[in-house]
């Protein structure tokens, strides 16, 4: 995992065998993830829809369905209220006396009114003009265990395949979990101790109870009630394994937050978190930057020439499969289509993942006539879906060779734009004399000089640039150290345009004249 901290969001790329399989943006102000639980305030019950909108503190209100209200709705605002009551004072869930369920034929009517607070929890991000999506269905996740409150089932993910861990783990839990709490074990339990999981348990329904402790200090609605952890954090906890080798990070206080984080979660896995202090870009460095620009486009090239065209719409995404110059190859034209479907599968699922792609994905391959080669590439196709963690479903291919998948949206789809402004005249159609760029950026640096009285300087320029400046026994940027009696250096940056330049100083901040 490459970790980038700007000023104004972090970014997280996945990186498996040196390939970007899964790229994370977060602004640091950003609000509503999935996973946070808020006491809202309805503010309009919709009979017609069975639903309500609920005002969460969003622009746009949120949207709570009946069916996600959970059957134990009652007994949940019941609890809220008897806090409220107490002033803090709360009896623990595992006393409280239920109420009972929720008719799952009933109307929202019957539950919810204009005005009323509710406890409910983002389940999927504010996406294009819609508000966030609720449900009153609570659960606290930890890195083995989803803690439920009021319920009682206790389910094992069915990603553990062993059917005598999944007993041991279920009676396990049953044993250590206390009444009306529900408990989901999730992968990563796979071989775990009772100590291990019977103190994360403690620490999620320290969690849930204490929110209701300090309830009475501020009972004011819409507000955040239990906040889920920072992207970084979730990640980690649903996503380190065995083998995760490398944590790379260019912020020392962040470093050291996911340093503490894993220490708490998988100590000897502690010693992977790295600082990184290199000049280049953290992104640069591990060649994230080059892998986003050719990964993003609308054109996605894999093996041999073949390619995908990748179209969104607001309805589904749409992916179609070339061939490219493969038609060309000896091979004939059923086993050279079976060659590309194959591969572009296992890039269709990287893509998926990259982008974070939800909703109705249509996929043309090329066509072949063979029903077993058909078969083929379904199962290629799901066993390239395997490690990706969202929900999903794949239907085998049509006749026409069409492949559908559905897969959960919960957050909006990562969107980069690869094209790049044109480096001559930058968008304005205008082109200024190029033969003039080398006195623009001494200009700057006269400036600079004249200005902080500063001796040591780092110019951060395209390659091709760079290069224009050292070259020579006695180079441009050496004659302009003489010049100027200052210490100036020329590092060569990748992801910048051809005529853009940065002047940092010798703690490496960038400097602003404006």
């Amino acid at each position: 995992m490459i970790i980038d901290a700007g000023d104004e969001e972090v970014s997280l790329a996945l990186l498996e065998d040196k390939q970007l399989v899964e790229l994370h943006k977060e602004k640091r102000s950003i609000k509503f993830s999935v996973g946070d639980i808020y006491l809202g305030k309805v503010r309009k019950v919709m009979p017609g829809l069975n639903a309500a909108f609920v005002n969460v503190g969003y622009e746009k209100d949120a949207f709570l369905h009946y069916l996600d209200l959970g059957p134990q709705f009652r007994t949940l605002h019941r609890y809220y209220q008897s806090a409220l009551q107490k002033k803090g004072k709360i009896i623990p869930v595992h006393k409280f006396r239920p109420e009972p369920d929720i008719d799952k034929e009933g109307k929202i009517t019957d539950v919810l009114s204009t005005g009323q607070t509710v406890i409910v929890q983002v389940i999927k991000e504010p996406i294009s003009t819609k508000g966030p999506r609720l449900s009153s269905e609570i659960s606290l996740a930890g890195r083995n265990l989803v803690l439920i409150p009021f319920s009682d089932k206790v389910s094992v993910s069915s990603k553990i395949e062993n059917p005598d861990e999944k007993n041991r783990l279920r009676t396990l839990i049953n044993s250590i979990k206390p009444v009306n709490y529900g408990v989901i074990v999730r992968t990563a339990a796979e071989g775990k101790k009772v100590a291990e999981l019977d103190t994360e348990l403690r620490q999620l329904l320290e969690k849930w109870e204490k929110a209701f402790e300090n309830i009475k200090k501020d009972i004011k609605s819409p507000r955040l009630f239990i906040g889920e952890m920072n992207r970084v954090s979730t990640i980690l906890r649903d996503l380190l394994n065995v083998t995760f080798n490398s944590i790379h990070v260019n912020d020392s206080i962040l470093a050291e937050d996911v340093r503490k984080y894993i220490r708490e979660i998988a100590p000897e896995k502690e010693g992977i978190v790295k600082y990184y202090k290199g000049k280049l870009p953290i992104f640069d460095h591990f060649s994230v930057t080059r892998q986003i620009k050719s990964l993003f486009g609308r054109t996605v090239s894999f093996r041999h020439g073949a390619y995908l065209i990748i179209e969104h719409t607001e309805a589904l995404h749409v992916i179609d499969v070339n061939s490219g110059n493969r038609s060309r190859s000896g091979t004939d034209q059923e086993t050279s289509s079976l060659e590309v479907n194959m591969a572009a599968a296992k890039e269709i699922a990287r893509q998926l993942r990259l982008r974070d792609m939800g909703g109705i994905i249509v996929i043309d391959f090329i066509d072949m006539q063979s029903a077993e080669h058909k078969q083929m590439l379904y199962d290629a196709m799901r066993d390239a879906m395997m490690n990706d963690r969202t929900k999903h479903n794949i239907l085998p291919l049509t006749k026409f060779g069409i492949m559908q998948i559905t897969r959960q949206r919960v957050r909006p789809e990562m969107k980069i734009v690869t094209d790049e402004k044109c480096p001559v005249c930058r968008g304005t159609g205008e082109v200024k004399p190029t033969l003039l760029f080398t006195e623009e950026i001494e200009n700057t640096l006269g400036d600079i000089v004249r200005k902080i009285k500063t001796r040591r300087l780092l110019l951060h320029v395209h390659p091709f640039i760079a290069a224009y400046l050292k070259k020579g026994i006695f180079p441009l940027f050496r004659r302009w150290n003489f010049k100027y009696h200052i210490c100036l250096k020329v590092m060569a940056i990748p992801s910048f345009n051809m005529l853009e330049y940065r002047f940092l100083d010798r703690y490496e901040n960038e400097i602003d004249l404006s």
